[in-house]
């Protein structure tokens, strides 16, 4: 006997093998199990042949098992009935209202809105733990197709076939400068005016940075290489250090501004002519298998507001 053939031995011909000694017969054995009795009786020799030994004794007054069969019998019950607890046991996991949750977001909802929403979540969810990653949009959106994030808060639409999007929170760009800077007391400000001068950005690959271009292009048809760009910066963080270390002006989401406005450091200012508006974008991947604690989780996002 090769042992190795073991291997060929398959869930479906335990079934059927178990299906026989129940009702004592192949004819009955495949009317229960929907099968034509020709396939059924291939299958019974495949088990044998992939055993290499006789497992069923055909006699004209039924079936029975030889001893070699009856091995495989025992063995062939204990293995469907360990599939059985296994679906049991995924089925109580799929309902369960606490577990790990593992999200990637870009640095506006990563910094200035979730911690609000998790500290929140804490008091209706305790059971749900929340690992956060922060990247820009770009970044967090091929990490979650990586599957190194199962949820994904981007400030961009994707547009990715693998990928469910659903649009969340509104969010307004707006022109950010030190509260000592001239502009500061401007109700508005011109593109023209603003042509020199100096200008701190996000990196690229960030969705503020490429919210701004889109907008400029499409209603002054002039990009950030038209300003007096002086930096680059990874984080809005960077960005308003920057501003407030009087290095230049920026345009930022109005989440990552409202406490130094509150405290006077920044100023907003107004540019005619030039609404800039985005949405946040929750993501996942379309066969993601979202547990009750996920959906826990996405529900309360969903009917949260930032601020």
């Amino acid at each position: 006997m090769n042992s190795d053939t073991f291997k060929d031995i398959t869930l479906q011909q335990m079934e059927i093998l178990i299906a026989l000694v129940e009702t004592g017969s192949f004819t009955r054995a495949a009317g229960k199990l929907y099968l034509s009795q020709p396939s059924l009786t291939k299958q019974i020799q495949n088990l044998e042949t992939a055993s290499g030994t006789r497992v069923v004794n055909r006699g004209s007054t039924g079936i029975s098992l030889t001893q070699e069969g009856q091995i495989l019998y025992d063995y062939a019950k204990r293995i469907l009935r360990l599939r059985e607890d296994a679906k049991e046991r995924i089925m109580r996991v799929k309902e369960q209202e606490s577990g790990h949750i593992y999200i990637a977001a870009s640095t506006i909802p990563a910094t200035y809105i979730f911690p609000r929403l998790l500290s929140l979540m804490k008091q209706t969810h305790p059971d749900i733990q929340v690992h956060m990653q922060t990247h820009d949009s770009e970044e967090t959106l091929q990490i979650v197709l990586a599957d190194q994030a199962e949820i994904g808060f981007i400030g961009k639409e994707p547009l990715h076939k693998k990928l469910i999007a659903e649009r969340l929170w509104k969010d307004n760009l707006v022109l950010v400068v030190p509260s000592s800077h001239p502009l500061a007391e401007r109700g508005s400000v011109t593109i023209e005016e603003l042509a020199g001068v100096p200008f701190v950005v996000r990196e690229r690959g960030s969705a503020t940075r490429e919210i701004v271009e889109q907008c400029l292009q499409k209603h002054h048809a002039v990009g950030l290489s038209s300003f007096n760009v002086i930096c680059e910066m990874g984080s809005s963080e960077a960005v308003k250090e920057a501003i407030i270390a009087g290095l230049g002006v920026s345009i930022l989401s109005h989440f990552a501004v409202t406490r130094e406005s509150l405290q006077g450091l920044l100023k907003t200012v107004n540019i005619t002519n030039l609404n800039i508006e985005r949405h946040f974008y929750l993501i996942y991947k379309k066969h993601f298998p979202l547990m009750k604690y996920h959906k826990n989780f996405l529900k309360f996002v969903k009917k949260s507001k930032p601020l």
